[in-house]
């Protein structure tokens, strides 16, 4: 990457971070973000962290779009005239496939962050995830969702 686009960019988020959009402000920014590039500009030039980075921003964009899909299921559910018909609430045991502690935690917050589910505990094997749910339609499509999204993606981002 360019090390000139690497300040620019740190420039504009020192500047959005502060909310000083000043002359004086974006060149203090630039000089933080040289001072920064300059320390870091052989971790900036690894070709695997361009893709790990690709990778984590995947996540993100998976988690917006998730909370996204979640939030309208939800008000959809809130919504409903007779709300104790659209509600199907479950605790499933979901198998982990990740191992680490982070990756374990990451998972759980992403569960939890999600509207209408809650990761509830971790086995003490850390082999089981427990998640509640408020609409459970299938336990088996649940189990397939988090495995193929989340989890997935957690294990890209952190190879």
């Amino acid at each position: 990457m360019n090390l000139a686009l690497i300040v620019i960019t740190l420039s504009l988020i020192w500047a959005a971070i502060t909310g000083n959009f000043s002359p004086l402000n974006l060149l203090l920014g630039a000089g933080i973000g040289a001072v920064t590039a300059l320390l870091l500009r052989n971790w900036f030039a690894s070709p695997r962290l361009l893709r790990r980075l690709r990778r984590i921003v995947s996540l993100v964009l998976l988690f917006v779009w998730e909370l996204l899909v979640s939030a309208v299921r939800v008000a959809i559910i809130v919504i409903t005239p007779d709300i104790k018909s659209a509600l199907r609430p479950a605790i499933i045991a979901f198998p982990l496939t990740v191992k680490s502690d982070a990756e374990i935690t990451l998972l759980a917050n992403m569960v939890t962050l999600t509207p209408g589910t809650l990761s509830v505990d971790v086995a003490e094997d850390r082999s089981v995830l427990y998640v509640h749910t408020l609409h459970l339609v299938d336990r088996e499509t649940l189990i397939a969702e988090i495995a193929s999204g989340f989890e997935r993606k957690i294990q890209e981002a952190f190879l």
